[in-house]
């Protein structure tokens, strides 16, 4: 990921010699930061950890700079990935994009003026799915429940689903990835670069509904995996799934299985998940809180 940040920005970065590093936020005329295990910080030019007003600020040779090396000089080319609002790097590495919206006919074309570049480090957690695999797998590991992973942001869900993915493909059963944000296999060119498992399909970039549509009539899963459900419209789609009788396991946005049910858009929806796990931070991003069996279950 580094290799595609301006050069001075790079020797920053390097020098701060962050531990797991995760994040680096470009803000134009505003202080450099990243995220690494021990939290944010703002950088010096010696890569220190400051106060912001000591830090080094982003110039707009710097984004210009990052933004040639990440469209490898052709932003055209990538306009239909900057309209989802960030790109994906070679290792599926993530860059999201803020700056002045140009539409037209109504519809989001491009960004202009760019004034933030996050890019954000893709790792994927082999293992992570260890604690609830002997759950999410019934029946000497014959079927697969149905499960939905419940937690705020930022408490590993994707991580978790990515592997479960992983594990459940390399048990033998056919699953299909719904990767509406590219978050799951983060596809580069069409191409995994998480290890999703080996009789995994993506649908990289697909909306839900129209992913669903194409993976029951095409691809005959066991399995659909699918991120962040949690709007009215996924209520059609979670029916859909249930009627062709495969499993399905995704994310939702939520503090607790009992909170989430108070949703209007919940209730009547989800019945047809047999399986909850509740995530948190407690402990750190994925603190494992409870694995519930929830109604629906057989």
């Amino acid at each position: 990921m580094l290799r595609y940040l301006s050069p001075t920005v790079r020797e920053i970065v390097t020098q701060a010699a962050a531990v797991n590093l995760e994040e680096v936020r470009l803000r134009l005329l505003r202080p450099l930061m990243i995220k690494d295990r021990s939290g944010s910080a703002f950088l010096s030019v010696g890569g220190r950890r400051v106060r912001p007003e000591q830090s080094y600020i982003v110039t707009k040779d710097d984004l210009e700079r990052s933004l040639q090396l990440v469209t490898e000089n052709s932003w055209y080319a990538w306009e239909q990935e900057i309209q989802g609002g960030y790109l994906t790097l070679p290792g599926g590495h993530r860059v999201g994009v803020a700056g002045q919206a140009v539409y037209a006919g109504g519809r989001l074309k491009t960004i202009k003026n760019v004034s933030s570049l996050n890019f954000r480090q893709a790792r994927a957690v082999t293992g992570a799915a260890d604690p609830v695999m002997a759950r999410v797998l019934s029946n000497g590991g014959k079927k697969v429940l149905s499960t939905l992973i419940v937690s705020p942001p930022g408490c590993g869900k994707t991580t978790l689903l990515r592997d479960l993915t992983r594990q459940i493909a390399n048990c033998g059963f056919q699953v299909a990835v719904i990767d509406e944000r590219s978050e799951i296999a983060a596809c580069y060119l069409g191409v995994p670069q998480l290890d999703v498992g080996a009789q995994t399909d993506v649908l990289d970039g697909y909306e839900k509904g129209i992913g669903v549509y194409h993976a029951l009539r095409g691809l005959s899963p066991q399995v659909v995996v699918t991120d962040e459900i949690g709007h009215g419209s996924d209520a059609a789609i979670l029916a859909e799934l249930a009627r062709s009788g495969v499993k399905v396991i995704a994310t939702c946005h939520g503090e607790s299985w009992e909170q989430l049910m108070q949703k209007n858009w919940a209730r009547g929806s989800l019945d047809i998940f047999e399986l909850a796990v509740i995530l948190s931070r407690r402990r750190g991003p994925g603190t494992l809180e409870s694995v519930l069996r929830v109604r629906g279950a057989t």
